[in-house]
């Protein structure tokens, strides 16, 4: 049995589990001491109670409540914390202390930390690792952040394919605790190339005395390069549904994996920048309770100066048009419902071609199918809302003899006008995500505010030139 044990490859250091799940677990356990009131505090140090009030607290009072907790509750505290405020309670920890709490990282987390905190406090940082930890961080350090190489651990089940079933399951039994995920087992050989892929059910299923290489999947095995950027790693995982995806070199030898916890982190990362980017703002760099009044201003100042510049030429599509609003100042009455719409119609077509390019749904290829779907679209939502239009005037004409005997003239030039700005909205918007992407951009850098000023602008010449045509030369 030793023998045999010997040909399956250990896995080095202990480690603890993914980074999703110490936070979930860290939020849902049920602490020894969760009842505890400290009496030096007039403020609860409990672990729930804590998780509530963190992102209102100082930086002072957090150091100070995270002190009070009991041992127990730090470390499952500490594990759930992300990044950010991992590096700030080591740093404001005793320094003979702070190696305890850097080693209770995994290797990734480890990395995270460290990318945090900056180069001039990287060697520091470093130094507080055994020497194991220290070379699988330093590892991932060499990659980007936002790349494979950035996310994967490196602590994964090794297998040999020469190892029995029986033999493979008992060792991963005892390696469980030791490596970040247990979903499958990864087959190597002797230069760490990757042979094959095993799951925990095709082992239990199997003979006990067959080889894991009789066991093992070997055909359309699913792997990413440690360059692949984070946003294909996604993809990757969501359309081959494996909970782990294995990282390779380009000779096929296996350095980590990605796994889904960790790319639920991405996603939801992700997403918060691009709705903070529709929102017509610079994403965040960091959490919003974090962020400080100085960056929370810069983030905004810039993109509200451009749009502000913007409905600047509303102001001059105006005064261009002053004479036929002198004519008829009905008009303007329906003007805010006239351009709204526009804008509205807008950022609906930009909303749904920017999620439809993150899917994968659409591509650059597809942007004359986008547009004639568009096109369509907008034109019926245009005589949509030209009905309603048309409606309103004449219940009001009819009730209240509000617009007199242009009424219908007027009713018509409403309909006309509804349909073409939200036609142009619509194709606008569609469009623009497909400008950014071909230029090189973020398509979520369409945001809903400027997509609605462009609108603005040009739907304030749409309405007044069929104005012009239809009720003024009536």
């Amino acid at each position: 049995m030793k023998q045999n044990c010997a040909n399956v490859c250990r896995n080095g250091p202990e480690c603890e589990p993914s980074r999703r799940q110490r936070r979930a677990i860290a939020r849902t356990n049920k602490f020894q001491g969760g009842n505890e009131m400290t009496t030096e505090l007039t403020t609860a140090t409990t672990t729930d109670q804590l998780w509530d009030r963190w992102p209102y607290l100082s930086h002072k009072q957090r150091l100070t409540q995270f002190r009070e907790l009991h041992t127990g509750e730090k470390a499952n505290f500490y594990l759930a914390l992300d990044a950010h405020d991992q590096l700030f309670l080591l740093l404001g920890l005793p320094e003979q202390q702070r190696h305890v709490w850097m080693r209770l990282l995994a290797p990734d987390d480890a990395a995270d930390l460290i990318q945090e905190a900056g180069p001039e406090r990287r060697e520091e940082l470093l130094a507080l690792l055994d020497e194991p930890t220290r070379k699988e961080v330093l590892a991932l350090l060499a990659y980007e952040e936002d790349d494979a190489g950035g996310l994967m651990n490196p602590r994964f089940a090794r297998l040999r394919p020469d190892t029995t079933v029986d033999v493979a399951i008992s060792y991963l039994r005892r390696e469980a605790p030791h490596v970040v995920q247990l979903y499958y087992g990864y087959v190597l050989d002797r230069e760490q190339h990757l042979l094959g892929v095993v799951s925990l059910r095709q082992l239990f299923t199997a003979d006990p005395g067959k080889q894991v290489q009789e066991v093992m999947t070997t055909k359309d095995l699913v792997s990413v390069a440690p360059e692949t950027d984070q946003q294909e790693v996604s993809r990757v995982v969501r359309d081959s549904r494996l909970l782990a995806v294995p990282v390779l070199e380009a000779d096929r030898s296996m350095v980590g994996i990605v796994t889904v916890d960790d790319i639920v982190d991405v996603v939801e990362e992700q997403a918060s920048r691009d709705i903070q980017k529709l929102g017509g703002m610079e994403a965040l760099d960091t959490p919003y309770m974090h962020s400080s009044l100085y960056e929370m201003v810069r983030k905004r100042a810039g993109w509200l100066a451009i749009l502000f510049v913007g409905e600047m030429f509303t102001a001059t599509a105006m005064s261009f048009f002053e004479g036929e609003i002198a004519k008829a100042v009905v008009l303007a009455l329906f003007l805010p419902l006239i351009i709204s719409s526009g804008g509205n119609s807008g950022s609906q077509a930009t909303s749904l071609i920017i999620q439809a390019m993150a899917l994968g749904d659409v591509k650059l290829r597809d942007w004359f199918r986008v547009i004639r779907r568009e096109l369509v679209s907008g034109l019926a939502l245009g005589v949509i809302l030209g009905a309603i239009g048309v409606a309103r005037i004449l219940v009001w004409q009819r009730v209240f003899g509000t617009y007199g005997a242009q009424a219908a003239i007027l009713a018509l030039t409403i309909f006309c006008a509804l349909i073409g700005v939200v036609a142009f909205g619509t194709i606008a918007g569609s469009m623009l995500p497909f400008i950014l992407r071909r230029c090189g951009l973020n398509p979520a850098s369409a945001s809903a505010p400027f997509v609605a000023t462009l609108v603005d602008v040009t739907g304030l010449v749409i309405y007044f030139t069929i104005a012009s045509f239809i009720m003024l030369k009536s």
